[in-house]
């Protein structure tokens, strides 16, 4: 059997280098280089467009010997976290590199790379072209010359020289590639980045940069640096970091920003800043974690850089705010122009405030937002769930979506909007009745169309024309001349199945005694004139008297209540409902 193996071309660390989007991105890598390093601090120096001078890449890190060279730089696609481990050997740096190909970043951008390292007493150097990889065929044996002489024993760093830039690419731009390396280590603490001697700054962040210095009464000097970033996406620890005697406290705040109802989350990753107060130094936490909980001094500090940045924030991204209300209110004037002029005005802030908390949203998704809220404004059973919603704790929203398994949105809404309603008739009621001088008439008209309270085989009742004439001609033949002043106060109601309810209505301060009842009993004798249907017979009034029959005694289809009672049954069904839709029952 014969052995073969696989051969690579040298073509490979060509196609490897062009595994990058930009030139500033293949340079950043060689950034990551040097932060894997344990370097302290890299340059970077970018030529002038046009010229031929060359990129550098200078790091004062550790530096490679010879050995590391051959056996680590050299060793293509070897992955350094497997060799030693996850985090750098001085600074405990989590690790960038991970797939051995960074070393050939480089070559994306020029003809020539020239590496220079030093380490331990030893200068080791070497160049790599393109030309050298089109003349060899495998790339094990592409020859590479390895000069190694001696140095100061204190000397240590590795400088990357790109030269011969490849034409037909843009030249990188310093100020993008400082926003590149921004990103990714502006709020390292011990890893100083420079593009052309510039060190990293919150004012290379493309979009809005101000600087603020205060005296304020407590927390002393105060001085602020942001930018609301206008590229495209998000920033990375986006936030304002707290500086304390040049030391950063915990991570990046918002400062009650990110609380704010009004305020779009969309836009706080645009924020990117850091405020120095050396007054904050006692309320530090031992660990520099974070500061001391409920620090008068820091919320003096965040109640003078808040609406710094809010104003910041609008003057960057209002106008475009705004377009997109314009935009918004074009589709939906129609329903905009049927509403009250009040209800209008509030629809316009409520459009504004939505279209600032969605901010960066697509469009199609805040529009149904929007178009509840209208469906809040015309109609109150949709505007009692979002009532609802707005004021529930989270448990409550579980219990919610229950529920909504049950019944559509807007019945649901119905329901307990409905039974708010009769809860607060019920208290008005009950008022109505504590008066002595209340009537029976006017205990007839409040509950005329509201039988409900009487329980719910009750509520199918109703009257109309019909039944109130057959009323009316009843009492005017019986109670006239010397009667007319004994004229009860009766209602007749029916229900589908064609079943009858006479109540007869006294007095809430009248206790009711016998001769009440047998009366009421005897009104069902006489309307069987009008109808041959069962009639059950109801008796209301303000007290039990010691005479009434107890109700072994009385007639089939009799009952006698008093207001206290069917009142206080009332409620208990309606707190019952509200409960079991996840609301809280009324008093």
């Amino acid at each position: 059997m014969k052995k073969i193996a696989f051969q690579v071309d040298t073509r490979l660390a060509k196609l490897l280098s062009e595994n990058y989007r930009s030139t500033e991105r293949a340079l950043k890598e060689l950034v990551d280089n040097a932060w894997d390093a344990d370097a302290p601090s890299v340059n970077v120096f970018l030529p002038e467009p046009m010229t031929d001078n060359p990129i550098t890449v200078y790091d004062s890190g550790c530096g490679m010997t010879e050995q590391e060279l051959l056996r680590e730089y050299l060793f293509i696609a070897s992955d350094r976290r497997k060799r030693r481990g996850e985090l750098t050997a001085v600074k405990k740096r989590k690790v960038k590199g991970k797939k051995g190909i960074g070393k050939f970043a480089g070559l994306m951008i020029a003809n020539s790379m020239r590496l220079e390292t030093w380490s331990r007493g030893k200068k080791c150097e070497f160049s790599i072209s393109t030309k050298d990889f089109e003349n060899a065929t495998d790339i094990e044996d592409l020859p590479i010359n390895l000069i190694v002489e001696d140095c100061d024993q204190d000397t240590q760093g590795t400088k990357i020289t790109l030269s011969d830039l490849i034409h037909g690419l843009a030249f990188p731009n310093p100020e993008k590639m400082r926003q590149q390396l921004l990103q990714e280590y502006g709020r390292e603490e011990d890893f100083d980045v420079m593009v052309n001697d510039k060190a990293l700054g919150i004012d290379d962040i493309q979009g809005n940069y101000t600087e603020h210095k205060a005296e304020l009464p407590s927390a002393g000097s105060v001085n602020l640096e942001f930018t609301v970033s206008s590229q495209k996406g998000k920033l990375k620890q986006p936030g304002i970091s707290i500086r304390v005697g040049g030391k950063t406290v915990g991570s990046p705040d918002f400062f009650g920003l990110d609380q704010e109802d009004d305020f779009p989350p969309k836009l706080l990753e645009k924020i990117y800043g850091e405020v120095e107060v050396d007054g904050l130094f006692d309320h530090v936490t031992a660990d520099w974690g974070a500061l001391v909980e409920n620090s008068e001094l820091y919320q003096e500090v965040a109640d003078y850089i808040r609406p710094i940045i809010k104003d910041k924030v609008k003057e960057e991204y209002g106008r475009e705010m705004n377009l997109a209300q314009a935009r918004l209110k074009k589709r939906i004037n129609e329903r905009l122009a049927e509403l009250p002029e009040y209800k209008r005005q509030y629809a316009d802030k409520a459009i504004k405030s939505i279209l600032g908390r969605y901010y960066g949203e697509p469009e199609s998704k805040v529009e149904p937002i929007v178009g509840v809220l209208l469906d809040a404004l015309e109609r109150t059973d949709y505007r009692a769930v979002l009532d609802y919603i707005h004021d529930a704790q989270h448990s409550d929203i579980a219990k919610l979506a229950e529920a909504l398994t049950e019944f559509g949105l807007a019945e649901l809404a119905i329901v307990a909007e409905q039974a708010k309603s009769r809860l607060e008739f019920l208290d008005r009621f009950e008022e109505l009745c504590k008066r002595d001088d209340t009537e029976e008439s006017v205990v007839h008209t409040a509950l005329e169309k509201c039988l409900w309270i009487f329980g719910i085989s009750y509520s199918v009742f109703s009257s109309n024309k019909t039944l109130k004439r057959q009323v009316e001609d009843y009492l005017e033949k019986k109670y006239t001349g010397k009667r007319a002043n004994k004229r009860p106060d009766l209602l007749l109601n029916a229900n589908f199945a064609n079943e009858y309810l006479l109540i007869e209505f006294k007095r809430p301060s009248h206790s009711l005694r016998h001769k009440d009842y047998q009366q009421a009993t005897a009104y069902r004798n006489d309307f069987v004139p009008y109808t041959n249907s069962e009639m059950k017979v109801l008796l209301v009034g303000g007290k039990r008297g010691q005479d009434l029959p107890p109700h072994y005694n009385k007639e089939p289809n009799s009952e006698v209540v008093i207001f206290d009672e069917i009142i206080s049954n009332a409620r208990n069904q309606l707190n019952w409902l509200l409960v079991e839709l996840g609301g809280e029952a009324h008093a």
